[in-house]
């Protein structure tokens, strides 16, 4: 499946734009919150989602 990760900066501008495969949702979660802190943005705007569906959302 594919998954999407987009972390966005205050003024709406994309910092992050990625996307990756994983087989189920956990493993993909797991990877994106990985991302977000070897980046250093756990705390910044993100959103994760398969198929439309969001899987991770910070605000």
């Amino acid at each position: 499946m594919d998954y999407f990760l987009t972390v966005f900066d205050k003024d709406g501008s994309l910092l992050l734009n990625e996307s990756f495969q994983y087989d189920e949702d956990q493993a993909a979660i797991e990877h994106g919150k990985n991302r977000l802190a070897e980046e250093k943005y756990q705390d910044t705007t993100h959103r994760m989602t398969r198929n439309g569906k969001l899987l991770l959302f910070h605000r």
